[in-house]
Order: structure tokens, then C-alpha cells, then sequence
């Protein structure tokens, strides 16, 4: 049995969902046992579930859901059906979480009430109005059920249409990362076909008003159609805006065309703006709706590897002014962040090259073992182990450092030389080749400082070349850069910040580096 096979499949959400009857022809595709844990309870206690409600009250019957939950976590491989509230309980949820892939199944009001009926074996419903209780307890559930990370909205489906999608979304092996923030948390869910969950996610989250898409004419020609299917499915009012591609329209002209296309959605704060594409969309997008009405909820989609490992991730957006790179910009938490790995199939290879720079960089800064991965030598590694990797340096970074007040400048690696490179090209160059020279210029510098060794130098050379990224960019003087440089953000009154390796996986931040020595290092790069 693989290690994803070991891993029970657990199915919960609210009653009426369908949980029972997907599980079991789930078990039954997968050829796997499958459990009922309410059927378990009724045969334990000797009697159905609402005669434990009524002899022995809720709380009784919550302390067999744990004492299950916990027996439960100690075997594999099974395909498991909860009771509605068996994983509110955080510390159930936990456990539950820990050993399987946790699926939600969503479901509206008046779908569940239809489906439910007038059967009395609801014992959350007695009462005497049902409608009412069961709208009042969905209400209370949803922030827990929220806390789950995969979703499958079945109001229109049927039950081989729910079946179906499980077992998909189960085999795509989906991996979810938690980052904290200083209000909260926001999940970073990755699966290959996440965006036909885009509609699901969006209702998890507890969004009901209007959605505004936002995406590119490179991207939208390809996944367009799939984000608005999937958000049509689920019952949202989605308007999208295809905006020209690349850097040189990450302008503020831009975002005044934004903030009219959610003017003209309706869009307010119980609405959400989903960016659909790369660094630049993510950048400007996600600036737009952090100042739209004092803010808006945020879900980035990140189509391209860069954007999967850098900009979708830390919560900060800006655009770019003629002076500058992102010298206009926020810091917004986004509800979550959704990542398909299935869009990099149509990235352009200078795309893909650009993503591989920043995955390179996140090796340098804190994961040696990331870097030899990918070294001239080293068998090659899959997409979404790089992506996980390169993450967990970046989650781990922001989650020390949110606003960028001393640890976070560490990601920054090579992007001092590198925004001046962009400002000079006009922002033609794209960011993630500016960041493998910048990366160069840095090690360089390092260098001749002392503070790296020649062999340290010699290792992200070889690795950049590797990859065919580049390691030189002739043209502008190296007094041409450093005049460009007078502008970046990482500056700090008259001084400019660097961030220079000292080993593979360790780098420190030096401020009051003499200009000559500056100089020095672009000259070995321009």
C-alpha cells in the first residue's frame, strides 16, 4: 500500500450533503472499506442516534465522536463518512486531518431541506420550526467547516457526479499549507484541476456576493472558461476583465480601469476579486482590491511558477511608477491562495525559466537541500515537490516577519540589482531572469567582501547556467544600475541594502557597502 493509499479518505459536511451514499460508492470504486461513523455509534450504544440524544443528551454523544475520532486516527486506508458535527470540534478535526485527506461536501439551505425531508432522525433539527434551526446551525457550522481545506459544492450534482469529483480530488494527492498572519490564517491549497474547485473554495470561505475575475490575454484564453463554469456551478454572479499583458501595464492607469470594472460588477465587500495569473496580475490585482472600498476579499490563482512560489504568497501587492518597482503598494491577507499545477502546461519556457530562478533563490536563502536538488548533478525532482519546498521557505520567512520589518528583506535576495535592471529595460526584462543576474551580482559582491566563498559563487553560477538562466546582462553601465538603484524600496535613508549569500541556505543583510565595491561586482554582471 503507498503512502497515499495509507491515508483514510474522510468525508464530512453538513447532513444532507450526501455523505453516506458518496462514501460508500467511493469505498466501493476504490476497493477500500468504508465506515460509517454514525453507524458505528448506533451499533456501540446499543440504540440510534436520537434516542441518544434524548437519553442521554448531546454532550454524550460528542464524547463517543472523539473517543471514535481518536481510534480512528490509529489505523489507514479506510474511506470514512462523519456525522455533520464530528469535526466541528477543532481538536476532532485535527486528529481526523492528521491521517487522511478531509473533504468537504457543501450544500445550499433549501438543496438540504429538500433532500432531508421531514425524516425525525435529525435530532440537531427538533424544534418547531426546522427551516429556521437548520439556517441557524449551517450558519454556526460554516466558520468550521470552513477550517477544511478541499470543498465539493453537490447542490446540482448528482451523486456519481459527487463520486466522481472525490475520487479525483482524492488521487490529485492535494496539499494544503496554513499561514499564519497577524489577524489570523489563510490556507495555500495546491492540486493539479483546483481550478474546477474555484466555485467550491469561494462558498467554503463564506462568500456570497458578486465576484470579479481578473485575468490576462495570455491566461484566459486557456482557463478562462473553466473559472467561470466552475463559479457559475456554485451559483455566483462573476464578471470578468481581461486586461493586456506584461510588466509594462503594472501601472496605476491600469488599476483606475480596475476599480471601474468593480464598479460596474457591484462589487462590495461581501464579494471577492480573483486574480487569475501571474506575478504581475497577482501584483496589481491584488492592490486594486486591498484599496477598493478600503478593501475587498482577495483569492489569487496563480498560473505561473513564479507567481506559484513567490507573489501569490506574503500578502504583499503594488504596482510599478516610471522611478521605480512596486514603489506603490500594501500589504492585503488573502482569504486563500489556490494553486493548479496543471496550468503550467501552457508556460512559456522564458516563464518557466523565470519561476526556476525564484525556486533557486528560496535554495540559497534557507534550504540547502532544495539548491542540491537542483544542481547540475542531481536527479531531477517533480514540479510540486519544488513548488512545497520553495513555499515552505517563503510561508516560513513571512510568518517570522509580516511586514518586512528586518528577517523578510531575506527574500529580497538579488532584487536590489535586479528592479534596477527592469527600470532600465522599461520593465521588458522579465522578473525572474533580472533575479538570476541580480542573484550573480549579489554573490559577486559577496564575494569580494569576504563574506562568500569562491566555491559557494562557483555552485549558483553552475546551477543558474544549468537551468539556462542568465548569469550577465549586457548593455547598461554598471554606473547606469547603480544610479537606478537610488530609487528602489530596500533603501533606508542615503544607504542601500543587500542581501549576499554567505553558504548555500544562509544569508545575511549588509547595509553602507562602498560604491566602488558595487561597482565592482556589476561590472563582472553587465
Amino acid at each position: 500500500m503507498t503512502v497515499a493509499e495509507r491515508r483514510h479518505l474522510v468525508l464530512t459536511g453538513f447532513m444532507g450533503t450526501g455523505k453516506s451514499e458518496v462514501g460508500a460508492a467511493v469505498a466501493r470504486e476504490l476497493g477500500r472499506p468504508f465506515l460509517d461513523m454514525d453507524t458505528v455509534i448506533e451499533e456501540r450504544a446499543g440504540c440510534t442516534i436520537p434516542q441518544i440524544f434524548e437519553q442521554r443528551g448531546e454532550e454524550a454523544f460528542r464524547r463517543i465522536e472523539t473517543d471514535l475520532c481518536r481510534q480512528l486516527a490509529k489505523s489507514s486506508g479506510q474511506v470514512i463518512a462523519t456525522g455533520g458535527g464530528a469535526l466541528i470540534d477543532p481538536d476532532n478535526r485535527a486528529i481526523m486531518m492528521a491521517n487522511a485527506t478531509v473533504i468537504c461536501l457543501d450544500a445550499h439551505a433549501e438543496r438540504i431541506l429538500e433532500r432531508i425531508g421531514n425524516d425525525p432522525g435529525r435530532p440537531m433539527l427538533w424544534g418547531d420550526s426546522r427551516e429556521e434551526r437548520l439556517a441557524s446551525l449551517l450558519d454556526a457550522r460554516r466558520p468550521a467547516y470552513g477550517q477544511i481545506p478541499w470543498h465539493i459544492e453537490t447542490s446540482s450534482l448528482s451523486i456519481q457526479q459527487v463520486v466522481e469529483r472525490v475520487i479525483r480530488l482524492y488521487r490529485s494527492g492535494p496539499t494544503a499549507i496554513s499561514v499564519k498572519t497577524p489577524t489570523g490564517r489563510y490556507p495555500i491549497l495546491q492540486r493539479p484541476g483546483a481550478i474546477k474547485d474555484l466555485g467550491s473554495q469561494l462558498r467554503a470561505l463564506g462568500i456570497f456576493g458578486k465576484v470579479a475575475v481578473v485575468s490576462d490575454e495570455n491566461v484566459w484564453p486557456h482557463y478562462g472558461q473553466s473559472v467561470l463554469d466552475s463559479l457559475e456551478e456554485c451559483g455566483f454572479a462573476a464578471a470578468h476583465m481581461v486586461l493586456p499583458a506584461g510588466e509594462q501595464h503594472k501601472n496605476l492607469a491600469t488599476i483606475e480601469r480596475l476599480y471601474d470594472h468593480f464598479i460596474a460588477s457591484e462589487l462590495d465587500r461581501s464579494g471577492v476579486v480573483v486574480a487569475v495569473g501571474g506575478g504581475v496580475i497577482t501584483d496589481m490585482v491584488g492592490f486594486a482590491a486591498s484599496t477598493y472600498m478600503r478593501g475587498v476579499p482577495l483569492v489569487p490563482v496563480p498560473t505561473t511558477l513564479l507567481s506559484m512560489v513567490d507573489a501569490s504568497v506574503g500578502g504583499k501587492v503594488a504596482v510599478d511608477h516610471p522611478r521605480g518597482k512596486n514603489l506603490i503598494g500594501a500589504f492585503v491577507t488573502p482569504l486563500c491562495v489556490l494553486i493548479d499545477p496543471h496550468t503550467l502546461h501552457t508556460l512559456p519556457e522564458v516563464e518557466h525559466r523565470s519561476g526556476l530562478a525564484e525556486i533557486i533563490k528560496a535554495g540559497i536563502i534557507a534550504d540547502p537541500e532544495l539548491f542540491a536538488s537542483l544542481e547540475p548533478d542531481a536527479p531531477p525532482q517533480t514540479m510540486r515537490c519544488l513548488i512545497a519546498r520553495a513555499l515552505d521557505v517563503k510561508v516560513a520567512v513571512v510568518e517570522q516577519d509580516p511586514y518586512e520589518h528586518g528577517r523578510r528583506a531575506v527574500l529580497n535576495l538579488g532584487h536590489t540589482f535586479a528592479h534596477a535592471f527592469e527600470v532600465l529595460a522599461n520593465y521588458a526584462l522579465h522578473h525572474g531572469l533580472a533575479v538570476s543576474v541580480g542573484m550573480v551580482a549579489a554573490t559577486y559582491l559577496a564575494e569580494d567582501l569576504g563574506i562568500c566563498t569562491e566555491e559557494t559563487r562557483g555552485r549558483i553560477i553552475a546551477t543558474l547556467q544549468h537551468h539556462r538562466l542568465p548569469t550577465s546582462h549586457p548593455g547598461p553601465t554598471p554606473e547606469a544600475v547603480y544610479a537606478a538603484m537610488s530609487t528602489d524600496k530596500k533603501r533606508r535613508g542615503q544607504s542601500l541594502r543587500f542581501i549576499l549569500p554567505r553558504a548555500i541556505g544562509d544569508v545575511v543583510i549588509e547595509r553602507d557597502i562602498p560604491r566602488e565595491a558595487v561597482l565592482r561586482a556589476l561590472e563582472r554582471t553587465t
